[in-house]
């Protein structure tokens, strides 16, 4: 049998389309959003919103890739891929930043270490700190 990991980076979290959660969610595996979150997104992870994602809150993780709409502040720690059918409203804070034509982004954007406590919080979760 094989032997399972907690601190498995390589979990997908799915919340699916017609899905809504309400509240915080803290993870160290990748998370898909299809549906809705509304709460504060941590992860060690990446973060992928969907066409059809929505999610209202702020989100922290390691990479991003967002297709669909966010509310809220958003600190990658590394890449955050902006695609054509993205919509987001609040501040980016990022060490690298791709945005593709006909993406919507409105709010402040600060790169390259500039807020390096903000991206440091990305890497870390409350309560899954190393021992």
């Amino acid at each position: 049998m094989a032997k399972i990991s907690q601190n498995d980076t390589s979990v997908i979290n799915l919340i699916g389309s017609g899905t809504d959660i309400t509240g915080d969610v803290n993870c160290s595996g990748d998370v898909r959003i299809d549906g809705t979150l509304n709460g504060n997104l941590r992860t060690k992870g990446k973060v992928v919103i969907g066409e059809t994602g929505k999610a209202n809150g702020e989100v922290s993780c390691k990479n991003a890739d967002i297709s669909g709409k966010l509310d809220g502040k958003i600190i990658v720690s590394e890449l955050l891929s902006l695609k054509p059918s993205s919509s987001i409203s609040g501040d980016i804070i990022t060490n690298r930043l791709a945005i593709e034509p006909g993406a919507k982004f409105t709010g402040s954007c600060k790169m390259n270490g500039t807020d390096q406590q903000s991206a440091s919080e990305a890497k870390s979760i409350p309560g899954q700190e190393k021992k």
